[in-house]
């Protein structure tokens, strides 16, 4: 394993005083594990973060360790830690928490910081953020690429549409009436542009949150025990979503895939879609023709959940490497990086502060875009987060996928999702 060693003390003679011996000290190492699925731009950008972070930290070496997608991640990192070589710090979904704890495989952060400072950057990110990252009392997590969806809308379309292209709709009824529009079709009744598109492969739990938070509802508990997935508020949302596609005829009917949604908005598809603010750098790259950001729509209020990847300290290392890892979780995510990591990505910069630095003020200033998913979080709400995260997931997103599909109503479809989660939280109770 890659050592870098320092030499201090007498060693620093050694050219004067040929008999003094070398103090040889190994820099400690901490491996961190990042999800990423490919190399590229991300890679890069970590991997310079990593090198100015040594250079300003002499006595740490970081080894980042790109280990694919973040369920591929989760898996490689809990791997690892249960054959005895754990990851020193990683970068997991916020909504890993539970799962985690449940391994026993994470300290929180509050048994590894010491000072006054300390706990002030604790307490430095948005609320809205912490709510994924913390419970019965304790931060597991430290918000680091976090997100919410949002509205892009194609202000080209919109003017030949005949809508006010500076106006993106603030409601479901105009959401509805501006897809209306935007919905068009040739000579043979094909749709050639889609009015929106709500993706629904990849996280349609997560998109889903965002309509039931719209219609006022909340999935699970903040103990992470029980879900609300059969609540009729819930099935409203899902009736919406569906009869989007179906009756309303205003996005494709069936799955949309996550992948190809902003393809679709960039090839005039979709003259709208919901995806994740993280895709803002993406969108701002590739669209050739004008575009606007906006906070979802409101159905009974404005909503959505947070999203993204949180920091995490594992058990099983050294306490000289988690008091590194610390450091380096406090250094990436200090006001001028966390500006600068939401300037290059399009990820929501963590903390208020961030947004007062003079590089994110001129970003802003020229792009007020960026600025959308912050000025949302006051609405936002925790992603869906339970024990055994994963497997009641899928049960939404089977259920989801079920409804969207045909195959069940959105009720049935809900209720067997309710029950398969019941099945799984009640031996957490």
């Amino acid at each position: 394993m890659h050592r870098r060693q320092f030499l201090t003390g007498s060693a620093a003679l050694a050219g004067a005083v040929i008999a003094a011996p070398a103090i040889v000290r190994a820099a400690t190492e901490i491996s961190f594990y990042f999800p990423v699925a490919v190399g590229g731009p991300i890679t890069k950008i970590i991997d310079g973060y990593a090198a100015d972070f040594e250079k300003q930290n002499p006595g740490i070496s970081v080894k980042p360790i790109y280990a694919g997608t973040y369920q591929e991640t989760m898996v490689k990192a809990l791997t690892a830690y249960k054959s005895g070589n754990p990851p020193v710090i990683c970068v997991l979904l916020s909504t890993d928490m539970f799962s985690l704890i449940d391994e026993d495989a994470v300290v929180p952060f509050d048994e590894v910081i010491k000072s006054d400072a300390d706990r002030r950057w604790i307490g430095s990110f948005f609320p809205a953020f912490m709510e994924n990252s913390r419970t019965a009392g304790k931060t597991w997590g430290i918000p680091f690429q976090r997100s919410t969806i949002v509205l892009y809308w194609s202000k080209e379309a919109f003017k030949e549409a005949g809508l006010d292209p500076d106006k993106p709709p603030a409601s479901w009824q105009e959401e509805l009436a501006c897809a209306q529009k935007l919905t068009r079709h040739d000579a043979a009744g094909n749709a050639t542009q889609w009015g929106m598109q709500i993706p629904s492969s990849g996280f349609p739990y997560w998109l889903f949150q965002a309509l039931t938070t719209q219609n006022d509802v909340i999935l699970m508990n903040e103990d992470g025990d029980r879900t609300f997935f059969d609540k009729p508020a819930v099935v409203e949302a899902l009736q919406r979503w569906v009869d989007l596609g179906r009756k309303l005829k205003v996005m494709a009917p069936g799955i949309i895939e996550w992948g190809t949604t902003p393809k679709d908005f960039f090839e005039r598809k979709t003259a709208m879609m919901w995806t994740t603010t993280g895709n803002l750098t993406n969108v701002r790259n590739n669209a050739k023709f004008p575009f606007g950001v906006a906070m979802l729509p409101a159905g009974k209020r404005r909503g959505t959940p947070t999203g993204g990847g949180n920091f995490y300290i594992f058990k099983k290392v050294s306490r000289a490497q988690q008091e590194a890892a610390l450091q380096f979780a406090q250094w990436m995510t200090s006001p001028e990086r966390a500006a600068q990591w939401g300037i290059d990505t399009g990820y929501v910069a963590v903390r208020a502060d961030a947004w007062d630095t003079p590089r994110m003020k001129d970003y802003v200033a020229g792009f007020p875009a960026a600025a959308v998913a912050r000025d949302q979080l006051q609405y936002a709400v925790a992603e869906l987060s339970t024990h055994d995260n994963q497997r009641v997931t899928k049960a939404l997103n089977d259920g989801l996928q079920a409804a969207l599909t045909g195959s069940k109503g959105p009720e049935q479809a809900l209720r067997d999702a309710q029950s398969e989660a019941e099945r799984l939280l009640k031996p957490y109770r």
